[in-house]
């Protein structure tokens, strides 16, 4: 009897395991089904749904004999563009990431200019074409790379011979029946002794042909045994004899500015300056409200265009050393909330004008509710160059208020 419960219970067992077997066969088709189903609903809400935004766009590359300012490529970010000296932008000087993952704007490339299409020769110079360089042809009176010196101030010829004061007898002593001459300080010995003279050694002149140390910050005087530096007119010699320093004109009331008119210190002078609040058109018009600022009256509700003109205009002077090293951080705009009232959560800067010189400059954000204007292409003095820079203020995407600074360079004729 045990025998036959023995049998039954092993028959029983691999009854169980048959039974268990088909079931797993069963729960692994239907695993596959609800899979494939599965992926086949996946697949269509996939093709029906819109492509997600591009977080970012293509890098973006400097063109040739020129520079790239700005690394992020996310979506609303700028990158801007500028040329090497000797060369014009063609193009697009900003370009900005959309949300469709592509650059606004055209490629920049970098063309040669002719150097003398800026007018570098002063004061009725000629400019001859080079390669890569140009020279001045410079009336009688007038010397200097740009015929920017007066020619009385020029260094005269390496030894001076015409004038007695540049001239003196050596030194002569006998020693052990042989004669030694020497000359002072700042002279040669020229000729043989004793028969020789000491003339006066031109250390403006040797030292610009030798390249060594420049001796003077503007202009290299030469006098019997040494020499000294001069300034040109608006500057004064500091006092490591070298440099030179600006005079403040505005300061120190040597200026002839009239009533209305507000002084500006610029290098080696002044400028009397004016600003003045656009004539009122349309809708759109301007108040004073500080000599160098003008703000918008109240506009009508329904005038979009009104509320789309700048909210303030301000208006900035900066003197400029010619040839200043770039880049160089020139003026910075700032938001400022009203008391009470939330502030802009986005800002855009940009240039608004500028004309043929807004190559010379960059705008880019330079914190969280800032801005600065950067010269990226010396400017070689002297001019006077105008350049607007506006910075429009969004909340919640929505643009709020622009706002207009008008900002004019004096570059001066000298490098300090």
């Amino acid at each position: 009897q045990s025998c036959l419960s023995r049998q039954q219970l092993l028959a029983a067992i691999r009854q169980m395991q048959q039974l268990l077997k088909g079931q797993e066969t069963r729960f692994s088709e239907g695993l596959r089904a609800v899979r494939s189903r599965l992926s086949t609903i996946h697949a269509s809400l996939a093709k029906a749904a819109p492509e997600p935004p591009a977080a970012s766009c293509p890098a973006l590359q400097a063109p040739a004999d020129g520079r790239k300012f700005g690394s992020k490529y996310l979506v609303d970010h700028e990158v801007h563009f500028a040329c090497d000296p000797g060369f014009q932008l063609l193009g697009s000087s900003t370009r900005m990431c959309q949300a469709n993952g592509s650059w606004t704007g055209q490629e920049p490339r970098c063309a040669g200019i002719s150097e003398c299409s800026s007018g570098p020769c002063q004061n009725g110079g000629t400019c001859l074409e080079g390669l890569s360089h140009f020279k001045c042809l410079c009336p009688p009176q007038w010397t200097g790379t740009a015929c920017q010196y007066q020619a009385q101030t020029a260094p005269p010829a390496w030894s001076v011979t015409d004038d007695p004061a540049f001239s003196r007898q050596p030194r002569c002593a006998q020693i052990a029946q042989t004669q030694q001459c020497s000359c002072d300080p700042g002279f040669h010995m020229s000729g043989t002794a004793p028969n020789g003279i000491c003339q006066d050694l031109n250390e403006c002149e040797v030292y610009q042909q030798e390249g060594g140390p420049r001796l003077c910050a503007h202009a290299c005087v030469n006098i019997p045994g040494s020499f000294r530096c001069s300034c040109p007119a608006g500057y004064v010699l500091l006092g490591d004899g070298k440099n030179c320093e600006d005079i403040d004109e505005c300061s120190l009331s040597q200026d002839n500015c009239t009533g209305g008119s507000t002084c500006i210190n610029t290098g080696g002078g002044f400028q009397c300056v004016t600003p003045r609040c656009p004539p009122a058109a349309g809708n759109v018009s301007y108040v004073k409200t500080s000599p160098f600022q003008c703000e918008r009256n109240p506009c009508p509700m329904e005038s979009r265009s009104c509320h789309q003109a700048p909210k303030t205009i301000s208006f900035h002077y900066l003197p400029l050393p010619s040839k200043l090293r770039t880049p160089a951080p020139l003026f910075r705009m700032a938001a400022a909330a009203a008391p009470g009232r939330p502030g802009p959560d986005s800002l855009r800067f940009g240039i608004a004008g500028g004309g043929k010189d807004r190559g010379h400059f960059v705008v880019q954000r330079s914190g969280r509710h800032t801005g600065e204007l950067i010269l990226v292409q010396s400017l070689r003095g002297p001019r006077t160059v105008h350049v607007d820079v506006d910075m429009a203020e969004y909340l919640d995407r929505a643009f709020q208020a622009k706002h207009l600074s008008k900002i004019t360079v004096f570059v001066s004729p000298y490098e300090f």
